[in-house]
């Protein structure tokens, strides 16, 4: 499983007061094993609850907007909705988004789609898309609302290949798993079915063998 996992594709913060950064603060961002689940969610009267995205500043021309698959370089500032701030990356390189790769919460991947380079966005984010219930203590309450101000820097368009790569690739590993379970299978089968030869009866084959090529040789 550990050299399937290596070929195949498919992520913490002390409670800080604002304007104090940890050296951890990427992290708050990154989709953790554990976080709780990202799909379709609604409030108590049905309605869908998505982020609500607002858009700051907008450059005048824009040739080209993100997609999934492409990747962008952020700067972000993220926020509770009682003004604490969280996390910033202004002190620190730029963020690096691939997206549809889980790499960021997922209302946060969803705030990025068709953003131009230099677009600044506001976006609040409802729990079921950050960090649920369980939240990310100490700096994240459980059923936390977060507020995330990005502006984007730079945008690299997927090129055709790695749109292919990234769309049958999974397929791919996923179809490797049943195969290898098949061979591995086959040849347990074989195994069993292959006719058992003591230990005896081959020491007695190799003496009679052994005693007729002496007998040959004698003649």
């Amino acid at each position: 499983t550990t050299l399937f996992r290596s070929f195949c594709p498919r992520p913490p913060l002390p409670m800080a007061s604002p304007r104090v950064w940890s050296p951890l603060g990427p992290l708050v961002l990154l989709l953790l094993l554990g976080a709780p689940h990202t799909g379709a969610q609604s409030e108590g009267d049905g309605t869908q609850v998505e982020p609500v995205i607002e858009s700051l500043v907008k450059p005048e021309s824009c040739a080209e907007t993100s997609a999934w698959g492409d990747t962008v370089h952020i700067h972000y500032t993220g926020k509770l909705e009682d003004g604490r701030i969280i996390d910033s990356s202004l002190a620190r390189d730029p963020l690096v988004v691939e997206l549809g790769k889980k790499q960021v919460i997922p209302g946060m991947e969803q705030s990025l789609l068709d953003v131009c380079v230099g677009e600044k966005r506001r976006v609040v984010i409802p729990p079921h898309l950050a960090y649920g219930k369980r939240g990310f203590p100490p700096a994240i309450p459980a059923d936390a609302i977060l507020i995330f101000e990005m502006e984007v820097l730079a945008l690299l368009k997927a090129t055709y290949w790695q749109k292919v790569v990234s769309d049958v690739l999974p397929w791919i590993c996923i179809g490797l798993v049943p195969a290898l379970l098949l061979l591995i299978g086959l040849h347990l089968y074989s195994r069993a079915k292959a006719p058992h030869i003591s230990k005896k009866k081959l020491k007695a084959e190799k003496k009679s063998k052994s005693k007729k090529n002496k007998d040959r040789k004698s003649t």
